[in-house]
């Protein structure tokens, strides 16, 4: 991990946050070659989750009024259990200072963390004496506005702004359910104490999407695409399966086809951008693990040099957040669904007297009325409650009546339920780069080399002349031109030896290298040379756009554009 991280530090892909002064834990910055390949990564996303779903992708804001964490839960379910020195004043999350100082797992409540602490004497890396576990929740707060303000917070998730705004989103989509909704931006955890780098980050990025289905809905109509997959699954009793995803359905080890539909889709996304399979896994939540809006969940995680990392989560949230955004706002979060033939129904309904209401109610008769005629009974009650305005009336029989009717219903009012794979892509972004490190020996030299997929790699295309003097340098850059030109992402570098150059760019994972050399000025043709077999072949210079765009999204063999030129 050490060699991997230094690799990443000097050449550019992760730095550091507030380095000058001193760092601080939980934050990275993205350097270059790191900020484009978590890009290339997010538009793989976007192609697999938002392009090729009945979806679409929205922004919204990173800080959110407290109303809206009240309603989600966050602000009293979004806590871990902390423990602070005595001594030295250091604070630790504690499930984790126990699992590492003892080797055991413990209830993240305060009262079994007390417990833990007293049967063994849990002591400080100081020896200092802890204070007693207390609570503590993990979001930022904010103040919005001069003044006092308005209390706000750093959202925790991108999800809750989806939920916030579904009204519109429904009446976007015309209220035709499936629909899915996508966001990719920041969110942020006040984590108690991150050790991890990039595991465990206080500000970090995700990429979420909504699916929001009928209630009763098991089925998704694009199931055959993965039902034939394999793929490692443990469930939530530690039982480990390798089978087909349609089995899985069909054994009730994953629930229904929509949790297994992006299982599959995960997966094959995962793949794309370079997780390898054998290192990859969805394991399942098991009963007290999982967070208080889901019923359902399967962790993707992938084998790192940390060990087995979540990476992503597809949980199911059914209509919690609606149901709860719609309580504390007021608003009506459902969406009407028409049967495909009516269906006539008879009902027992109250008929209000306006008559007798008027009098009595004057003003808020008219809402009483309506409130009446939306109930439905099964007897014939001598009073019933109803809400007006957040007030509750009691209303006695003598204001209504109770008949027997025979209605048409075309369709019903349902608030959808709600599937989320949610992907956490610092973690994600950082276990393609482990994946992707090797060592290998070449001319007898040890290499280091990151095996990037082609698509993914931040720099496509590398062009060194093979003399650092004109005009070897005049015609490279001549090439650079015509490249980037063509939409691909080239470098150039004309300082120290072609075979250090040829290093350098296998290190940071680029694809592929061209050389001008002494040739070129004879017939205009460059070698291109493949980062991971060491192979060149000569190719005219008016032949390479088209024969690197070829490469650089598919896997074929740089040896079926011309004819091996050497090995370096």
């Amino acid at each position: 991990m050490s060699e991997i991280m230094e690799m990443l530090i000097r050449r550019g892909y992760l730095w550091q946050s507030f380095e000058i002064y001193g760092g601080m834990a939980g934050f990275i910055d993205y350097a270059p070659l790191g900020n484009n390949l978590r890009r290339k990564i997010e538009n793989i996303w976007r192609r697999y989750f938002v392009i090729n779903e009945r979806a679409a992708e929205i922004d919204t804001p990173t800080i959110g009024i407290e109303e809206v964490f009240i309603a989600s839960g966050h602000a009293t379910s979004f806590t871990d259990v902390a423990i602070e020195c005595e001594s030295c004043g250091r604070v630790y999350r504690a499930d984790h200072y126990v699992k590492e100082k003892l080797g055991i797992e413990v209830d993240e409540t305060v009262e079994a963390v007390k417990e833990v602490m007293e049967v063994y004497d849990l002591k400080c890396e100081c020896g200092g004496k802890f204070k007693d576990p207390a609570p503590m929740n993990l979001m930022f707060s904010t103040t919005i506005g001069p003044g006092r303000g308005k209390k706000g917070y750093l959202r925790p998730e991108t999800a809750q702004g989806m939920f916030v705004d579904f009204k519109r989103l429904a009446n976007f989509f015309r209220e035709k359910l499936p629909f899915g909704v996508a966001q990719i931006g920041r969110a942020y955890r006040n984590e108690i104490s991150p050790r991890q780098g990039v595991i465990r980050l206080r500000e970090f990025n995700q990429a979420e999407l909504e699916f929001f289905v009928h209630p009763g809905e098991k089925k998704h109509p694009n199931f055959s695409l993965y039902a034939n997959d394999v793929v490692r699954l443990v469930d939530k009793f530690d039982n480990e399966h390798e089978m087909k995803l349609e089995e899985a359905v069909e054994k009730g080890i994953i629930a229904n086809q929509i949790l297994a539909y992006f299982i599959g889709k995960t997966r094959r996304f995962l793949l794309e951008i370079g997780i390898k399979d054998e290192k990859l896994r969805f394991r399942q939540h098991k009963d007290d693990e999982r967070a208080h809006y889901a019923t359902d969940c399967w962790d993707a995680e992938v084998l790192t040099s940390y060990g087995w990392i979540e990476i992503v989560g597809i949980a199911d949230r059914t209509d919690y957040d609606l149901k709860r955004h719609s309580k504390y706002s007021g608003e009506d979060l459902s969406v009407f669904v028409p049967y495909e033939e009516p269906v006539k129904v008879r009902k027992r309904k109250i008929v209000p007297i306006l008559s007798k209401l008027g009098p009595v109610f004057r003003q808020k008769a008219k809402k009483v009325a309506e409130a009446l005629e939306s109930l439905n009974v099964e007897s014939e009650p001598e009073e019933v409650e109803v809400e007006v305005d957040g007030e509750k009336i009691k209303v006695t029989k003598e204001f209504f009546e109770v008949q027997d009717v025979e209605e048409e219903v075309v369709g019903e009012k349902v608030i959808p339920h709600v599937i989320e794979p949610s992907f956490g892509l610092d973690r994600i972004t950082y276990s393609v780069l482990e994946h992707s490190f090797d060592k290998d020996v070449v001319d007898g030299e040890e290499r280091r080399v990151l095996r990037l997929k082609r698509w993914v790699s931040p720099i496509e295309v590398a062009v060194l002349p093979l003399l650092s003097r004109e005009p070897f340098e005049s015609k490279a850059m001549e090439i650079v031109q015509i490249l980037r030109e063509n939409g691909i992402f080239t470098d150039y570098d004309d300082s120290g030896s072609i075979g250090r150059r040829y290093r350098r760019y296998d290190e940071i994972g680029t694809p592929f290298c061209i050389t001008t050399d002494h040739q070129t000025f004879e017939d205009d043709t460059v070698t291109i040379r493949d980062r991971d077999t060491t192979s060149q072949v000569r190719v005219k210079v008016s032949k390479l756009p088209e024969i690197l765009k070829e490469l650089l999204r598919s896997e074929r063999d740089i040896t079926e554009f011309g004819e091996v030129f050497r090995q370096v």
